[in-house]
């Protein structure tokens, strides 16, 4: 990474692990303290090097994966007390074996996009 001030061509690293879907914590040194060019943003994209690769499969996720991968909003892991990075493994567990407030959260965010679809194909007619 590039051992300058973010700038209009550079990011800080906080704002390039958000846009690689990473935790910022579990990234290697040199990524959290260099800022991040556009241009090495696309190359991590487009060639992930191994620690990148690594963190995408195994994690830790940041809160917003871990909401995706359980299929549950952000709010619903406030709610449940999950206010840290996950594993793939954790995540695993607890899809295998839900608990209620998953179950529920689940459930209430499924219900919602089925309205809001409901909701999108009454407005087309």
């Amino acid at each position: 990474m590039t051992d300058i001030k973010p700038s209009g061509t550079a990011m800080k690293p906080l704002t390039a692990a958000k846009k690689l879907g990473i935790d910022l914590a579990s990234t290697p040194p040199e990524f959290q303290q260099g800022a991040v060019t556009h241009a090495e943003l696309r190359e991590l994209q487009d060639n992930p090097p191994e620690w990148l690769k690594n963190l995408r499969l195994n994690g830790p996720h940041p809160r917003n994966e871990v909401a995706r991968k359980l299929g549950v909003t952000i709010t619903a892991l406030k709610k449940s007390g999950i206010d840290t990075p996950l594993t793939t493994q954790q995540i695993m567990e607890l899809l295998s074996d839900q608990p209620e407030w998953l179950h529920a959260a689940r459930a209430q965010l499924a219900e919602q996009r089925r309205d809001a679809a409901d909701n999108e194909g009454s407005n087309r007619n």
